[in-house]
Order: C-alpha cells, then structure tokens, then sequence
C-alpha cells in the first residue's frame, strides 16, 4: 500500500511543530462542529489509522477529533480502528460487508478501492444534490479517486501526493537545478556526483507498484487501461512506456546512490535515510514537510516529482482517504449528513493541521492556520501534484494487479529489459484466469 492512507509516527520535531497548531485547532472545533453529542443513535465509523498526537495535545486527537466534534443530538459518531495495513483494511472491510454486516454506517476508503467497494454494491448512493456540492468545491484530482462510472460514490475527506524532496546542500553540489523539471536519470546522477542517496519505496508491497505506475504513467503509457472492459481491460505494461520504467528502476538497482535495503524499503525507511549523513533525495508523501521543517531547517528543498522521460510531465502519485457509507446501514440518511460534517472544510484544515493529511477542499488552502504551517509555494505544488499527477488504475482488479506486478518486477536488480514483456503477459494470463499469483 503506497503511503496514502496510513502514516508512520511522526519525529519529536513535528510532534513540537505541531503542538501550537493543535492546541489552536483544538480552541476552536466550534468552526467544525456539527453538534455535541447522543444518547440515541450511534454511527459506527471505520477509521484508518492516525499518527501519535503531540505529548502535549490534549483533547480528541486527529480523526477522533473530528467524531467527536461532528456528533449531534441524533446521533454519536464512534470510531473502530482498521489494521494499518491498507491491504488488510480492504479485506476486513470486504468480509463485513460481504455478510450485509449493518455495523458499518462509515468506513474509510483508499481511492483505489473505490471502484471495487461500489461496484460489488457495497457502498450507499450519494444523493445527487450532494455529488453537486461537493464536485464543486473539491481537487479535481481529488474527484476522480471518489468517483466510479461518472458518479461520486464517497466523500473526499484527505488528499495525498508524492514530491521530491532533497537537500539543497546535495544539489547544489551537483550543480542541480530543481527549479525546473528534473527527470529520474537526472536525480540519481545528482546523488552520485554529491555522494548521496535517493531514497524510494522498495518494498515488496503496493507502494513499489505505485511508484512503477508513476513511471509508466510519466512515460505517457499505463499499466492497464479500459477499464469499463473488467477482466477484459487492456494491459500496457508491454510498452515503451514500460520499457522507460524498467530503464528507471534498473538505473537505481545498479546505482551506488540507492539505498542499501532498496528492496525492502518503505515510507519510514525512506524517511531515515533521508534525514541520515548520506541523505540526498527522496520521493514521499506530503506529510513530509512538517515531519523536517525543523529537522532541516534551510536544507530542505522540495519540487515537482521527477520526469520519467525528459519533457514529458510527470504524473505524482496520487491518493488520500475518502469517506464511504455503508450499503447495508441501518442509518444512512443520517449517515450521509455526518460524511458531510466528517469532510468540511473546517474539518479538513484541522485535521491537516494535525496530522499532515492535506485537505480536498480548494478554499482550505486559504486557511490561515495551513498557511502558518507551510510555505505558499509548497501548498501550490500539493494542489498542483493532486490535480495533475497520476491516480492508481480504478479498478476493482487493482489488488490482482498488484500482486502480478510484484512478482515480476521485485527485486529491482533483477529488473531488465524483458521485464515488461513478461510480466504484461503473467498478468494478463492471471485476469484470464490462466494463472494464479
């Protein structure tokens, strides 16, 4: 699972950052609130996991907060906490709902699971007055992860991009120029020429499939494409685009610039790396900035994701959390008002504040309160990145995909130039059912 629905626990330097903004945040939740409390009907909301709260935080921390302060006197919104893997969110959430389990009125939703949850007719039905008022106020980015078949089947509530990240000491040895577009062959020579490393997500896990997406996407190709078409969509691993991913990830594998646990390497790993003696360069999560603010002080440097291909735009990874109601619900009127509540744009500035998650909304990057956290530019190229990057295939065969992609590109010294010939192949095999992965 790429880096867009959980976090790791933040650096005791973010944790002071943010003490001050919490406190405030906390000071005011009247902005947000949609009420204060019941005896009567509970919502029961299906929540990923939030980062620690500051030591000194107090009061209802993060997506906590925000049931609390959206509890009204029909009802009390409480909270269940997934596992932090989004993979086994997804399984959890699928047997529940797969039994018709009435339990679930809310449930967090990573955007690539959004076409599987409401094509399988788990999700309740967005009434169209609201698809309205929401799409108009939202990251268009933003719309496309929450939308299936041209209908916003969830509510946005956080939106998630990659940037790079980097050092300015390092760059500036190696003479790199980040204010223009840079490309993936670029960033790693730059790491040699300054003795650095650039830092990715490796592992044997989804988020190496998203920054094989972004790859293939920025080389103006996909993994798969028509969608529409399910089992029958076609896959364009075998490509130039593909070749051009392959190109990259061996580039890296067989670069004195990469990381010694490339291959298992995560968000978390990527963080220490880059915070580390060697740190150069790094691709991560919007979270990042205020996890090194303080850190780095005037060594941190950000930019638009690397070039996959010099000219060609790059497509950041996109994610975020949205906001489902339960199919099965007993309560969905009244769970749909609080999916409301849960993803105003009040809401959605605090728990930004709080935790990193950025919001969907346009206007909450006006808030004054994200504005004292984060530079302006900084908050332009998050916007930018979300609504010009490069959403993961929606498609309720994502998982599948997943798998067949690990298996043939994992390791990354093993990657070559056969490797997307044969796993387009394994993976159209595995969606004919001819294979298993």
């Amino acid at each position: 699972m790429a880096r867009s629905s959980t976090r790791p626990t933040r650096t005791r330097a973010r944790r002071r950052r943010l003490a001050v903004a919490a406190a405030a945040a906390t000071m005011s939740v009247g902005l947000a609130a949609c009420g204060g409390g019941s005896d009567g009907t509970v919502l029961t909301w299906y929540i990923n996991p939030d980062p620690d709260p500051p030591p000194d935080f107090e009061g209802a921390f993060g997506l906590e907060g925000i049931a609390e302060r959206c509890s009204t006197d029909e009802y009390t919104i409480e909270t269940e906490q997934l596992p932090t893997s989004a993979s086994e969110q997804r399984i959890q959430l699928m047997r529940r709902l797969a039994a018709n389990d009435p339990s679930i009125d809310l449930m967090s939703l990573d955007p690539v699971f959004t076409a599987e949850f409401s094509e399988a007719g788990y999700l309740a039905e967005i009434p169209e007055q609201d698809q309205e008022e929401i799409r108009s106020g939202i990251l268009e980015g933003a719309v496309e992860g929450a939308s299936w078949k041209d209908q916003l089947v969830v509510f946005p509530q956080w939106a998630n991009t990659q940037l790079l990240w980097y050092r300015k000491a390092a760059a500036e040895k190696a003479g790199l120029d980040l204010d223009e577009p840079v490309t993936w062959e670029q960033v790693i020579e730059a790491a040699e020429e300054s003795e650095t490393k650039v830092s990715v997500q490796g592992n044997k896990y989804e988020g190496y499939v998203v920054w094989l997406n972004a790859l293939i996407q920025g080389a103006g190709g996909s993994i798969v494409s028509n969608l529409d078409e399910g089992e029958e969509m076609e896959v364009g691993i075998d490509s130039q685009a593909g070749e051009e991913a392959a190109r990259v990830v061996q580039m890296l594998a067989e670069s004195p610039a990469k990381d010694a646990d490339l291959p298992v390497s995560n968000e978390g790993t990527a963080e220490a790396s880059f915070s580390g003696d060697a740190g150069g360069f790094m691709v991560n999560w919007t979270y990042i900035y205020l996890t090194y603010a303080e850190d780095l002080k005037d060594d941190l440097g950000w930019a638009r994701y690397p070039q996959t291909v010099e000219g060609e735009p790059s497509k950041p990874p996109t994610g975020g959390i949205n906001i489902g109601v339960g199919a099965f619900s007993a309560n969905q009127e009244q769970a749909i008002e609080a999916a409301k509540c849960l993803t105003s744009t009040d809401n959605q500035v605090t728990y930004a504040t709080e935790t990193g998650g950025m919001p969907t909304a346009s206007e909450a990057y006006d808030a004054p309160k994200l504005k004292e956290l984060y530079p302006a530019e900084v908050l332009q190229l998050f916007q930018e990145s979300v609504d010009e990057g490069g959403p993961r295939p929606s498609t309720q065969y994502w998982s599948t995909i997943v798998n067949a992609m690990l298996s043939k590109w994992h390791p990354q010294d093993a990657v070559g130039a056969d490797t997307p010939s044969e796993s387009a192949t394994f993976l159209e095999n595995v969606l004919d059912g001819k294979a298993l992965v």
